[in-house]
């Protein structure tokens, strides 16, 4: 395993000896019954770094995202959210399964969109149509590349949000890369947004977990959502201390990442028949097959495997792959070579 370059995801990495130590000397308690220390610890930690009065640690992502609708919606509502949102590809139709709402979605450049859009789809306050009330926006993107929303642009569209009686959310998964890319602190992303969700698997080294922050009364029915769905869990002051550990040790580093992504991006545009998608923002690479290479991007990724590169397919000829703390900087030369290989095309002089 040792010998295996793993760019699936950033989800991918396993607990250093350090974070296990952590995680085997932690207070625990009864988190069902809201006395496990370590957790409680974790909760008013993110609430401080978020800005928020209150916060509530949850298994994954999935579930912060789902609990933050079902917190501050109701079944037949409609919420707002770019058409390539994480909610919308990856978490198994929950809002429609578990709170009972619509999604509207829009278009965009980087996952992202404009004041008029949102303005254009809101439904009038009418017995005829669903309820407009809920604006989304993820930061970092994952599907259009990692790529970073304008903190004004934020501004712009939770103003908007707000204005017109939105509750605004922010899928912040990645914010922690976010803040990387551009100084800027998770409050102040999450001063615009009533609710923020954060992960502390990705990229941050965790073996699980995730948090939404916001208001005590909303983070209240977080908690009740969290039980609901099954979320609870008894001595989870484990991967809280991981993840308290992740916050400590492992964000100031993501800048680490960012540049091995670069790094690998530009090798890749020195190989014939390979197209780099958009710009590197963080940790992520994006890249399309041209059709004279005879390979897709399932069979490629079948290829690297073989030499010892994983990688995961995004499209019939896109190809994602994500640096990590486990990716070290001589393991991206050895990459690109390995593309070079599988794809059957010279690198370029």
């Amino acid at each position: 395993m040792a010998s295996i370059i793993d760019l699936r995801s950033d989800t991918v990495t396993r607990p250093s000896a350090s974070m296990r130590n952590a995680m085997a000397e932690a207070e625990v308690g009864d988190d069902v019954l809201g006395d496990d220390p370590t957790v409680n610890r974790l909760q008013e930690r993110i609430a401080e770094i978020m800005g928020k009065e209150a916060a509530c640690f949850v298994p994954s992502g999935t579930m912060a995202n789902q609990t933050a609708i079902r917190a501050q919606t109701e079944p037949g509502d409609e919420f707002i959210a770019h058409e390539g949102s994480h909610i919308i590809h990856y978490e198994t139709g929950g809002p429609a399964a578990l709170s009972g709402c619509m999604i509207r979605p829009l278009t965009g450049v980087k996952g992202q969109f404009t004041v008029q859009q949102v303005e254009a789809v809101l439904r009038p306050r009418a017995i005829h149509f669903p309820n407009s009330a809920l604006l989304w926006v993820e930061n970092t993107h994952n599907r259009c590349g990692g790529a970073v929303w304008p903190i004004e642009q934020i501004a712009k569209v939770a103003t908007c949000g707000h204005s017109s009686g939105l509750k605004v959310h922010l899928d912040g998964a990645r914010i922690w890369n976010a803040c990387a890319a551009t100084g800027l602190t998770p409050a102040e992303y999450a001063r615009h947004f009533d609710t923020v969700s954060c992960c502390f698997s990705k990229g941050l080294g965790a073996p699980a977990g995730s948090a939404v922050a916001g208001s005590r009364a909303t983070i209240a029915r977080v908690q009740r959502f969290k039980k609901m769905f099954g979320g609870t869990m008894r001595q989870s002051g484990v991967l809280a201390a991981a993840a308290i550990y992740a916050l400590n040790h492992n964000r100031e580093r993501l800048i680490e990442d960012h540049a091995n992504a670069k790094r690998l991006a530009a090798g890749l545009a020195e190989i014939g028949g390979i197209t780099l998608d958009g710009d590197i923002e963080t940790n992520m690479v994006f890249f399309d097959l041209s059709p004279e290479l005879v390979t897709d991007a399932a069979m490629l990724c079948e290829r690297l495997k073989l030499r010892g590169v994983l990688a995961l397919p995004a499209g019939p000829a896109r190809v994602r792959m994500v640096c990590h703390l486990d990716i070290a900087k001589e393991m991206i030369d050895k990459a690109v070579r390995a593309v070079a290989e599988s794809v059957g095309a010279p690198v370029m002089a």
